[in-house]
């Protein structure tokens, strides 16, 4: 048993993942940043934490067999499968703060993922102070020897899926990117596909 929904681009999305469900992210046409966010169902002061989740792997990018720790040191999920290969952990979701610094004050009224993430939480009783530093799924995020973070064409395509199991009952909010500013949805963002599927066995 399965839903699938698609996200339109520039929209916002929840869904509650029951423990041994699976969510499996298709990027449609390719190329589309999917900012991430993800609480436990129960408690939402428990939510997605990127030191631990990075000092635990011993890396910034996530693929398959990464597991998504809470600020408790606790599995929320754990990426089962993957036709990427490599995903951002540091890069960040877009607002209008970060627009306007970034490509100056004419973007100010652009939507950004911020503004999704806000409204889609609002739904779940989250505000401003619950938004921590999220995953962006297919956003390509290289980082220099120096240390410099570059934003460069993604290295997803046209029906490309990742799949997540929740490890317990998880809230996650989706905000697929608006962004038109930098190449992470390549100046053109497109729709998304979000399946959740039934525990095995």
């Amino acid at each position: 048993m399965s839903t699938q929904t698609v996200v339109p681009a520039r929209a916002a999305w929840s869904a509650v993942i029951r423990a041994g469900e699976s969510l499996t992210i298709t990027d449609l046409h390719g190329n589309q940043a999917v900012d991430f966010l993800v609480y436990d169902a129960h408690d939402t002061s428990v939510r997605y934490s990127a030191p631990d989740t990075i000092h635990a792997q011993g890396s910034i990018f996530l693929t398959t067999g990464s597991v998504l720790l809470s600020n408790e040191h606790t599995p929320l999920m754990t990426v089962t499968a993957d036709e990427v290969g490599r995903h951002d952990t540091v890069g960040g979701a877009c607002s209008k703060e970060s627009n306007t610094l970034r490509y100056g004050h004419h973007t100010w009224s652009q939507h950004a993922c911020v503004d999704n993430f806000l409204a889609e939480g609002a739904r779940h009783g989250l505000g401003k102070r619950d938004l921590v530093s999220n995953i962006n799924w297919y956003m390509n995020v290289p980082v220099e020897k120096d240390g410099t973070l570059g934003i460069v064409d993604g290295l997803s395509a046209p029906g490309r899926k990742l799949t997540l199991r929740a490890e317990r009952d998880v809230l996650v909010l989706v905000s697929n990117c608006p962004q038109i500013n930098n190449p992470c949805n390549g100046f053109d963002p497109t729709a998304v596909e979000m399946t959740i599927t039934g525990a095995a066995g």
